[in-house]
């Protein structure tokens, strides 16, 4: 057979094999690459659009304030749920409000609405000392009005107003401090579990559930708990002054309808916020300063969240070889 007769060379299987590799490769780096500039064309209009939502809620919030705070009105600052740090009522988020309403011109006084059971003494006292600090400097009058209940730390907050307004059902006093939690030693023991709990300090662990309280230890927190409680009681006297009609009953504790606050000097007066804007303040306009996470702040936290989320799986992605 001549050589112009023999069929063509044929590529060889591994040639072939090495061809369709390339080229997956390839067709698997062009679609990462695609879906990353997908990814980045969605960051940064997202971000746009986040921006956009924050911009309107700021327009919008200026303009709700209602009326030109320049004109007299009142000025509120809410006290609501449990005041501790990194609550709605903490003292970082009130005293902001207050600073802005009481640099205020327009403000002719500053009225503390308080909804509160109680919280941190050390955040209630912070917002106490600001208190008579802010109306020392601008001289402005402040005003407690109370709705549901004002007690514990949220009446530590209250004496700091001029005047306490209350409902004839509120709820108002509990001038004390506790400290409360659990002992599950007994049922240790019955149940045969040992706790190991190793401490470098003899009472480094005497706040543990699962261990024994020693009478030292108890009679320490004790301690703590008066001279806190003697802070609480020098406060409110300070606060009130000749209006308070002391009692024994007074410090320990207990609280008492709105009607019987007034008749001990814990309170000034019946009205609701409203009434006090009218008829105290004089000025009917009232303008709230109070602090909100607002929809733009919360939309904006989940959608950090959302779009962290996103960008790891975006960086996880990896050319797939099939």
């Amino acid at each position: 057979m001549s050589e112009s007769s023999m069929p063509p060379e044929t590529p060889s299987h591994k040639t072939v094999w090495e061809r369709d590799t390339l080229e997956r490769l390839a067709f698997a780096t062009l679609a990462e690459q695609r879906a990353s500039r997908r990814w980045r064309i969605f960051f940064r209009m997202a971000w746009l659009l986040l921006a956009i939502v924050l911009v309107w809620t700021g327009a919008q919030r200026a303009g709700v304030g209602g009326s030109n705070p320049s004109q007299p009105h009142t000025a509120v600052v809410a006290i609501k749920g449990e005041i501790a740090d990194g609550a709605d009522a903490s003292a970082e988020w009130i005293v902001t409000a207050l600073r802005a309403a009481f640099e205020d011109d327009g403000a002719q006084a500053v009225v503390l609405l308080i909804n509160s059971p109680g919280g941190s003494p050390v955040q209630a006292g912070i917002i106490n000392d600001e208190i008579r600090r802010l109306k020392e400097k601008h001289k402005k009058p402040v005003y407690a009005v109370v709705e549901e209940s004002c007690a514990s730390a949220a009446y530590y907050i209250a004496v700091a107003a001029d005047q306490i307004y209350v409902d004839k059902a509120s709820i108002v006093g509990s001038i004390g401090v506790l400290m409360d939690g659990f002992g599950f030693t007994g049922l240790m023991d019955k149940l045969g579990v040992e706790r190991r709990l190793m401490t470098a300090g003899e009472n480094k662990g005497f706040l543990d559930p699962f261990s024994p309280q020693t009478k030292n230890q108890r009679a320490h927190a004790q301690t703590l708990l008066d001279q806190i409680h003697q802070q609480f009681i020098q406060v409110v006297r300070e606060g009130r002054g000749q209006r308070l009609k002391e009692t024994p009953e007074m410090f320990s504790g207990l609280f008492w309808s709105g009607q019987q606050a007034i008749e001990l000097g814990l309170a000034d007066g019946l009205g609701n916020l409203d009434f006090v804007a009218r008829e105290v303040v004089k000025a009917e306009d009232i303008i709230d300063y109070t602090r909100h996470d607002n929809v733009a702040e919360r939309l904006a936290k989940r959608f950090g969240a959302a779009m962290g989320e996103g960008a790891v799986h975006a960086l996880q992605r990896q050319p797939a070889v099939r």
